[in-house]
């Protein structure tokens, strides 16, 4: 009974002890948090480790504070010890793995903040985002794992089946093997798609016949916004096995063409002059190029295509919009006869071939019947 009595004791002593650390611990992270706030106001560093570390510091200074109290109670020996050590060290490795976690967004964000302001070029900087984002996920995801085994060795049944599990490695290793090939394959594909400088963060591409911007890179995958607001979710290792368009992977502008089937009697050099004066009408054209030829003469038409230059894939887009919309509405208006036309031969009586168009009679001056 008096083993009972001291084992009680020697608990709610330990117990104060560790809630007066842990006041302690909240005052002192309370005055910290107020200095980094002071220091927020003229540093954007301190502001940001405000924001992101306020919490994951506060938390692993408490339990920090609990397990030092703890192992400095004297009381090692009591049959409480160990279940109240698996308790406070657990606390302490998860506290810890966020509070470093939270510091890898910060390094993140501070890396975006210099990659903007020092790097001038667009792609450089796509590319330098893209291997920070990545860089971080993995520092991340090996944090967590290396946190929940540190978890696992505090406890001795779990070291026990980890011992047992090591006995049998070379069957367990052929099963995870087999078992991790297409998660680990689309892991080293994300690795390489973002250091092999393949695609980037903000890249026009087009896969599987849709149009679209890199949103998203991850560890698995690889998310593509595409222009109606859909999202195309695509493995890593399609962009390392499959082919795909990527029209921004060494600069962004592009050219688009606008074709139409026109009739041989169309004015060319008032349409090249009539294109000249759309695209430099609007800020879409980015001044390069713009150019109209005949491409084909076939089947009673002429196929006349415009090249135009835009900044972008979106510009590019909707340039060829307005100019192939520009141009329908001068051909209706300034050009009716350049309309195309279906045009046949037939035999007037007495042999004689005669062109005829709907309505016509033999020797009437040619006529075109319109489709």
């Amino acid at each position: 009974m008096p083993d009972a009595l001291q084992g009680t004791s020697g608990l709610l002593e330990t117990i104060a002890w560790m809630a007066g650390a842990v006041v302690v611990a909240y005052l002192l992270t309370a005055a910290l948090a107020w200095l980094i706030r002071r220091l927020g106001r003229r540093s954007e560093i301190a502001r940001q480790i405000a924001q992101r570390l306020r919490n994951p510091v506060r938390a692993t200074f408490l339990v920090v504070a609990a397990w030092i109290a703890l192992n400095l109670s004297g009381h090692s020996r009591a049959d409480w010890f160990p279940v109240a050590q698996n308790l406070v060290v657990p606390a302490v490795i998860v506290t810890g793995a966020w509070l470093v976690g939270n510091l890898a967004f910060v390094v993140e964000e501070r890396a975006y903040a210099r990659i903007r302001v020092g790097v001038h070029d667009w792609r450089q900087a796509r590319k330098l985002r893209t291997q920070v984002m990545m860089l971080r996920r993995i520092t991340v995801g090996v944090l967590g794992v290396l946190a929940l085994a540190g978890i696992m060795m505090t406890f001795d049944g779990a070291r026990t089946v980890g011992t047992s599990l090591l006995a049998s490695a070379g069957l367990v290793s052929i099963v995870a093997a087999l078992a991790a090939q297409s998660s680990l394959g689309n892991v080293f594909a994300g690795i390489q798609v973002a250091f092999t400088n393949r695609i980037h963060v903000g890249d026009v591409v087009v896969v599987e016949g849709e149009w679209g911007r890199i949103e998203d890179i991850t560890l698995a995958y690889v998310v593509v916004h595409i222009w109606d607001d859909r999202r195309l979710i695509l493995p890593c290792t399609y962009f390392t096995q499959q082919p795909y368009e990527n029209w921004t992977r060494t600069s962004s502008e592009l050219l688009g063409t606008v074709e139409f089937d026109l009739d041989f009697r169309t004015p060319l050099e008032p349409l090249r002059a009539e294109l000249g004066r759309i695209v430099s009408g609007t800020t879409l054209w980015d001044g390069r190029v713009q150019s109209l030829q005949v491409t084909d003469a076939t089947g009673g038409t002429i196929r006349v295509r415009a090249c135009v230059s835009a900044r972008d894939g979106d510009d590019l887009w909707n340039l060829r919009c307005h100019v192939r919309e520009e141009i329908v509405v001068w051909v209706q208006r300034e050009a009716a006869g350049s309309l195309p036309r279906t045009r046949f031969e037939s035999e007037a009586p007495g042999g004689v071939l005669a062109q005829v168009a709907s309505g016509a009679s033999p020797g009437a001056p040619e006529r075109d019947m319109v489709d």
